[in-house]
């Protein structure tokens, strides 16, 4: 495990990664939305499965979502709306998921300094392999993103508030995960609001601007704080229903250190194939890189 990585503080350095935070986020900020269909107001989607940057994604609907990876910032030239049909905003508490259903709402946190925060999933993404998410300026803010853009993530899925506001939009039970077409209703209603507790914070860098349409639907945009919890990095293969098909994917990837390692799934024990550690963005992204070149689908990069 990899000692905690503070936010720096306001010494030379810091000051200097600040000011990149700011100017990285400020360019997001100012780019006009690309041309592109105009927002059509919320409705239920899943989706097919979509190639993006080498890398296959399954869209579907989860029992239970709760992954650790790498989460990106949405760059800016994004089109007015989501795939999901709402007006896209640099300034609201949304995100993109290469997989779950459109729209959920999911809690973030980000590893490396304990911040967390509830957002709207509402957007296909991001395009860059092995990264689970993608979020807003505002989400990034908040949640104390370095200058470069990438950190350490956990995405859990809040199931029965992401139930509650699928079924409104005319989502049917979710008995299988199989993708299916989507499916389009009424407008969205407000979600449930996100109150605060104690121990919470509002971070001082978080922007000052008028109700952002997550914020007007019920995320409250307040950042709880837990303790830190970063760790190595490490590219999987998983979803083997037998220990010898994962050795044999292993074989295939000579000169990459890992080995195979047992996973419980819904009362099955799967295995999967787990290289690393990586102690860098920079060498989980080329380990990456080589899993795919290599012809092996469905890399993912993991913490811990």
């Amino acid at each position: 495990m990899n000692p905690a990585r503070p936010w720096p503080g306001l010494n030379r350095t810091g000051l200097a990664i600040a000011a990149a935070t700011v100017a990285m986020l400020a360019g997001c900020a100012h780019k006009p939305p690309r041309p592109g269909a105009a927002p059509t107001g919320a409705h239920y989607t899943i989706g097919y499965p979509f190639e993006a940057g080498g890398e296959w994604h399954y869209p579907r609907a989860f029992g239970a979502y709760d992954e650790t990876g790498l989460a990106a910032v949405i760059p800016p030239g994004h089109e007015a709306a989501t795939t999901d049909g709402e007006a896209f905003h640099q300034s609201g508490l949304m995100a993109q998921s290469p997989v779950l259903p459109l729209p959920s709402l999911v809690t973030l946190t980000n590893l490396v300094n304990g911040r967390s925060l509830t957002v709207r999933v509402n957007d296909r993404g991001p395009a860059t392999p092995g990264r689970i998410i993608a979020v807003t300026r505002a989400v990034a803010s908040r949640l104390g993103f370095p200058a470069s853009g990438v950190v350490e993530i956990r995405v859990k899925l809040l199931e029965s508030r992401s139930s509650s506001l699928q079924s409104a939009l005319g989502a049917g039970p979710h008995l299988t995960p199989a993708p299916v077409a989507g499916v389009e209703a009424s407008a969205l209603p407000p979600p449930p609001g996100a109150a605060g507790s104690a121990g919470t914070t509002r971070p001082t860098n978080a922007p000052v601007t008028a109700a952002a349409p997550s914020t007007a639907a019920g995320l409250s945009g307040i950042v709880h704080t837990t303790a830190p919890d970063p760790g190595p990095l490490y590219v999987e293969i998983g979803g083997f229903g037998s220990g010898s098909d994962a050795q044999n994917t292993l074989y295939r990837l000579e000169g990459l250190p890992g080995g195979v390692v047992p996973q419980s799934s819904e009362g099955r024990t799967l295995y999967a194939v787990k290289l690393g550690p990586y102690h860098s963005v920079a060498a989980a992204d080329a380990a990456l890189r080589a899993v795919l070149a290599r012809g092996v689908p469905d890399p993912e990069i993991t913490v811990h």
